[in-house]
Parts: structure tokens; C-alpha cells; sequence
């Protein structure tokens, strides 16, 4: 096991934990019998997985082509009451007729418009389409679990977490779980582990956070997340590991085979007792976030087809927080209640009107000096209200220090990619380009493109695609230009972006543009972000909705379900047509999680971003009209830039030095109500600040 040595250990012991103060959450004040009810009602009451062996996946059948064997595990789901204790197994495929299907359907998407099928045969060295005619012709050799595990098996092998099978829709809504998180810090880069979080439904009092976990049912811990980790499907080492490292305590059968183990043994140090503990995983049923996973109010079309998330990532998130921060799911709902009245704003300053997405922001003191903090844990607002989430994300910026901001985005699996990239204007006063987004050359996604209004845009290049023998279509946005730039820089100082290998998706197009339009520096936890960089289409949703005639995508039997990611997106500025797919962002620095850091909201981190902020120049620059319209004349502020320019409605008007901290600017003519002017700043050549005036 990766460990420190003694005195290495005793000394980072000693070290204090840097002195960080504010961006506190709010979260209402709850007794212990109100957190459990509060669990209960959004979980109900968790069952053991043993008592559902029988209905789960990891159930033998009998080969059967007809599933008369499945019948008998089914009465006995049905027999064991209400919650997850009524799970109720579907009937296995049939051997001839509805496992052909899947497979076939597989194929056909897989060869046919998954846009990273050559990319992972040349980098992973795998064959996916080849596994799966060889399943085909075996398939009548092996039974439910088998059959199942061999298709789930494939797909992991992608190493692709946009595109993936998903078991029979049944299973979707149930998750295992140990009331225990365990996460790794690091001494003197060495690997450590601990529990960080425990449940208030655990009922052992020796399993508190802080204590220090060596082994996992006997195996050296260090291997116990090896092992887990060779059975993501993350796609470098950083991310299978992260996502090994939370498997050990949290499974999403929709994705998973459940556990192999009833239970787990834990063995852990408090101090310099060694103790054991059994903890038995439990199940939950969670009915209400299989919406993740099929057609939702506002998703249709377009919508739905301009998404990028990791939809395991984001379900494990909110299964979490519902087992282990009542508190935080009882501020959502209030604030849940806030929006359906319509009300503008949030009810208080310190508290987001989507905390789900803005869970902790502020100003943040720390020894290098007074800076911004906002967490941002996904790109998939409630009710798809994506323009809120913008307009949120611009009042939180609004309240913060001018010195600095830490932006914060780990464990963020994505969601909206509009949503991402229109946020990456308001912290830099360069244009924005969004990403481009490019379909694999085949006569199906020609035809594709055809089918529907909102992608004739790629028809054309894919038709020249296919008959110069071009590998993909040329790239066009799926967030209008437009929309990327239209609201402008509203933080005007230094940022540092911090992230981790569970940034997927639409985080890691956010964390490539940050990079590829120069904002500011990436702090990274992991040596790279979770590397998925491409539109995941949901095959119900999307594929089988599409107008093309014949439409070969069929529904899929018993329920299964497959996402595919079917347009790769490639980088923009100095980056420019670098695929983001598997080779993520890099970051500038890379910074060791501490155990203060887990165990007192991430100090030493924010320290660090902070000492990072410290070492930049800061500038500002207001605009303020002089007396009413027509305006004749603009008040400008500003500080640490030597030249302004001034636009009027996209026009230039004027530049001039900047000589003293305050001046007044005359316009060559009056600018009418409803006129926009737009300063630009800089500094020894150099764009570094803008602003912007309604009139």
C-alpha cells in the first residue's frame, strides 16, 4: 500500500491547517431525528442487499428461452414489501429474439455513428465490434448475469463514460451504498485513505471520520481501489481511479453489477488502536431520479441533443447528498419552493436560489488575503432552466471581492454544454469561441443530419466528408456564438479554476475553454480532467425519436437503455483542433488533497488557489453615463490599465490613454436609449479588462 513514512507522517501531522474563513453553506439547523426523516422521505427506508439477492442481476437463471425460471425470483421481489425491498426483476431476455436485438442495436450504433470508435481501437487497443459478434454467436451459452455482464463488460472497456448500456430499466432507480465515503489525501505525495463522511443513518459508533483505513476485506486498501478501479470505465488512470475510489462505497445498478459481497469488513486505525468493523450494504430506491435517464419536460429535440453529462457521476451525486446531507436537500427544497412563486432573486445574499448547483460560495479570508469562492457541482440546473443558472451564476460574481476568484468544479460530470460555455464571457474580457462539434463520416449520420431542422447544418460537410473520404464532418457550435458572448465580463479579476478527474463532459469543454481563452490558471487535484469531449445523445430520447425513414434504431428490449456520444468536439485558440476526448486538460499546477483538506472543507486547497490569486495584478474598469440620454458623455473608472477603448454598438468610436484613475469621456455623437457602449481595457498592449453600459 502507497504510504508515507513515520516521520514524514508525524510532521505533516503537526502541521496546522491554513486558516480559511467564510463561503459557508447555508444549510437549516436540524435535529438528528429530522436529518433521519429527511433521508427517509427522499430515500425511504433502505433495505440489505442480501435480501434481494434474489432479484438482482447477480442472480443465476437457467438458460430459458422463455424466462420461466425468472418467475420464482420475481414473486419473491414481490413478497418483500414496500421501498427497495419490492424490487421486482425483469424477465431475462430471450435468448433468440430480444438479446439479438440489443446486440444488433449495439452494432449499429456503434459502427455507425459513435464518434470515437477509432480513437479508442487506436489508444485502448480494443474492439468492441468484434466482442460483440463474437457475443452474438455465444450468447445462447450463457445466462442472465453472464449475458449481462459480458454487454456492460464491453462498454466499460470504451473507456468512454458518454457511451455506455444501461440494464434493464427496472434496475435504474436502485443504489447500493455503505454509510461511509472514503477519499485518499496525500503526504509527501503519498497516498493515504480515510473515512471523510459518514451517514447519519450509520449505526457504528467506531466508524467516524478521521480514522484511517488500511485494509478492505483483508486486501490492502491501496489494492482494494486498484482492483475497483480496472472495472471503471474512466478514460486515463486518474479518472478509473477516482471513480474505483467511490465505488468501494456507492453503486448505481442501472450501470453496475451489484457488490460480490454482502458485506464488507473495514479495517481502520483510530489513533493507535486498530479496529474492525462489518458494515452490510444496503439499498436504496430512488424513483424519482430515473428522469435522468429518459424524455423530460424541456429536453426534447434540440435540448436533448445538446447535452453533456456523465449521467452516472451526476445520479451518484444526488444520491449522496440524499444519504448524507439532509440539511442540504432541505435548503433545495425551499428554495425550490422560492422559484415556483416566481420570485426574482434569492430570499438572502449568502444563499443560492439553485443550491444544488451553487452549493457554498462567498468571500473566503485566508492568509494571502480576502478572495471570491464559488462551488459549481453541475451543469444540469433544476428544470433545465439554464438561463437561470447563468443569470445565478452572475449575481453570486456580483457579491464577491474584487482580488480574486476561486472557482471551483470538481466532481461537476456536466450537463447543458450551453450552459458551460456561456458562463466562460463573464470571467474574461476576450471573445468567446465555442467549441466545434463534429459527427464521424458515415451514409447513417448523413441521413441523420437530414432528418431534423437543428442538424442541416452538418449535412452538407458530411456529404463532402463521405466523398473525399474525410474521417468526420467539418465542426460547427452547439452554443450560438451569440449566446457565448452576449452578457460580457463580469469579474474583472484574476480566477483559478480548480479541478479534478471527475470533471467530465460539459466541465471539461468549460475547463478547455477556460484554458483556451487564457482566463486563468488551473489548479488541478488529479493530473488530468475526466477527458470526455463530445454531445451525448440518450438512444429512447433522441436516436429513436429521429425522422429518418426507414429508422433503423428500434426500441430496445425489457427496457435497456445505451447513450452514445455521437458528436466529438475539438479544442479552439492555441489548441485548435486538438480533440479533448481521452487526452482531457492538463492542468498549470497539480495540488495534493491534505487531510485538513478533507476533513475541514478543503483549507488547505483554498489556501493554495488564494496564494495563486495573490502573485496577479488586479484592474477595474466601470462606465457610468453622464446625465440622461441622448448620453453625450461617459464617466470612466478605472485602475492598473494605460488605455481604454470605447464601442458604441459594435462600433469603434475612440481611444484614449488612461492618465488618472477617474475621467470623462465625450463621445463623438449622442448615443440614443436602448444604445450599448463597451470598454475595453489595457495594459501595455494587452487586453485585460472590459466592460459594458446599457444605455
Amino acid at each position: 500500500m502507497a504510504r508515507a513514512n513515520t516521520a514524514t507522517r508525524k510532521i505533516a501531522a503537526r502541521r496546522p491547517a491554513a486558516a480559511v474563513r467564510g463561503a459557508v453553506p447555508y444549510q437549516p439547523k436540524m435535529t438528528r431525528k429530522q436529518v433521519l426523516a429527511e433521508i427517509q422521505k427522499v430515500s425511504g427506508e433502505p433495505t440489505r442487499l442480501r435480501e434481494l439477492r434474489d432479484v438482482l442481476p447477480a442472480a443465476r437463471t437457467q438458460r430459458s428461452a422463455t424466462g420461466e425460471s425468472w418467475a420464482a425470483a420475481g414473486a419473491a421481489g414481490q413478497a418483500g414489501g414496500t421501498g427497495a425491498g419490492a424490487l421486482v426483476a425483469p424477465r431475462p431476455l430471450s435468448f433468440t429474439d430480444q438479446r439479438q436485438v440489443l446486440i444488433d442495436q449495439a452494432l449499429l450504433m456503434l459502427e455507425e455513428v459513435y464518434a470515437h470508435l477509432a480513437l479508442k481501437r487506436a489508444l485502448h487497443g480494443i474492439d468492441p465490434v468484434q466482442r460483440l459478434r463474437l457475443l452474438r454467436l455465444r450468447q445462447e451459452g450463457l445466462d442472465e448475469r453472464e449475458f449481462q455482464s459480458e454487454m456492460i463488460d464491453i462498454f466499460i472497456g470504451l473507456r468512454d463514460l458518454h457511451t455506455n448500456y444501461t440494464l434493464p430499466s427496472d434496475y435504474w432507480p436502485n443504489f447500493a451504498f455503505l454509510p461511509f465515503r472514503v477519499e485518499e489525501y496525500y503526504v509527501a505525495h503519498e497516498r493515504n485513505y480515510l473515512v471523510s463522511w459518514v451517514s447519519p443513518v450509520n449505526t457504528d459508533r467506531n466508524l467516524k471520520p478521521e480514522v484511517e483505513i488500511t485494509h478492505w476485506n483483508g486486501s490492502p486498501i491501496d489494492l482494494a481501489v486498484a482492483r475497483n478501479a480496472a472495472r471503471e470505465a474512466g478514460s486515463n488512470p486518474d479518472a478509473r481511479r477516482a471513480r474505483g475510489l467511490e465505488a468501494l462505497t456507492l453503486r448505481w445498478f442501472g450501470a453496475s453489477l451489484p457488490p460480490d459481497e454482502d458485506w464488507v469488513t473495514l479495517t481502520f486505525k483510530e489513533g493507535a488502536q486498530t479496529r474492525e468493523s462489518r458494515v452490510e450494504w444496503k439499498v436504496v430506491k430512488r424513483e424519482d431520479l430515473v428522469q435522468l435517464l429518459s424524455s423530460t419536460p424541456g429536453t426534447a429535440g434540440a435540448n436533448a441533443g445538446r447535452l453533456g453529462l456523465d449521467v452516472k457521476t451526476e445520479l451518484l451525486r444526488r444520491v449522496r447528498k440524499a444519504l448524507f446531507d439532509a440539511p442540504a436537500l432541505k435548503a433545495e427544497s425551499e428554495m425550490a419552493t422560492h422559484r415556483s412563486r416566481a420570485r426574482r432573486g434569492a430570499p438572502r445574499a449568502d444563499v443560492s436560489v439553485m443550491p444544488d448547483v451553487y452549493p457554498r460560495f462567498g468571500p473566503v479570508t485566508t492568509p494571502s488575503g480576502a478572495f471570491g469562492y464559488i462551488r459549481l457541482t453541475t451543469f444540469a440546473p433544476p428544470g433545465d432552466d439554464v438561463d437561470g443558472a447563468v443569470r445565478e451564476f452572475v449575481r453570486i460574481l456580483r457579491t464577491l471581492p474584487p482580488a480574486g476568484l476561486i472557482l471551483d468544479v470538481r466532481g461537476n460530470g456536466g450537463g447543458f454544454i450551453n450552459f458551460g460555455e456561456q458562463l466562460l464571457q463573464t470571467l474574461t474580457p476576450r471573445p468567446i469561441v465555442p467549441e466545434p462539434f463534429h459527427f464521424m463520416a458515415t451514409p447513417l449520420t448523413l441521413r441523420i443530419t437530414q432528418s431534423a431542422d437543428w442538424l442541416t447544418e452538418w449535412a452538407a460537410p458530411l456529404a463532402t466528408a463521405l466523398s473525399t473520404g474525410a474521417g468526420f464532418s467539418q465542426g460547427f457550435p452547439l452554443t450560438d456564438p451569440a449566446e457565448c458572448n452576449s452578457i460580457g465580463q463580469v469579474y474583472q479579476g484574476p480566477v483559478v479554476l480548480v479541478t479534478d478527474a471527475f470533471c467530465y463532459s460539459t466541465t471539461d469543454i468549460f475547463t478547455a475553454g477556460f484554458q483556451d481563452h487564457q482566463i486563468g490558471t488551473i489548479l488541478g487535484c488529479h493530473d488530468n480532467t475526466g477527458a470526455g469531449g463530445a454531445n451525448v445523445w440518450d438512444y429512447a430520447d433522441v436516436l429513436e425519436q429521429l425522422n429518418v425513414t426507414p429508422n433503423p434504431f428500434v426500441p430496445l428490449p425489457g427496457g435497456a437503455g445505451f447513450r452514445v456520444a455521437i458528436r466529438r468536439s475539438t479544442r479552439v485558440g492555441h489548441q485548435s483542433g486538438v480533440p479533448l476526448e481521452d487526452l482531457g486538460v492538463v492542468p498549470d499546477e497539480r495540488y495534493f488533497l491534505t487531510r485538513a483538506d478533507l476533513l475541514k472543507h478543503n483549507v488547505d486547497l483554498i489556501a493554495r488557489a488564494a496564494q495563486i490569486l495573490a502573485t496577479k495584478p488586479t484592474q477595474q474598469l466601470r462606465l457610468a453615463p453622464v446625465g440622461a440620454p441622448p448620453v453625450t458623455r461617459i464617466r470612466v473608472t478605472s485602475e492598473n490599465i494605460d488605455r481604454v477603448d470605447v464601442r458604441i454598438d459594435d462600433r469603434p468610436v475612440l481611444s484614449q490613454d488612461v492618465t488618472r484613475s477617474a475621467m470623462t469621456i465625450t463621445l463623438p455623437k449622442p448615443v440614443a436609449a436602448g444604445g450599448q457602449a463597451t470598454a475595453t481595457g489595457y495594459r501595455r498592449g494587452e487586453l485585460v479588462v472590459s466592460a459594458r453600459l446599457e444605455i
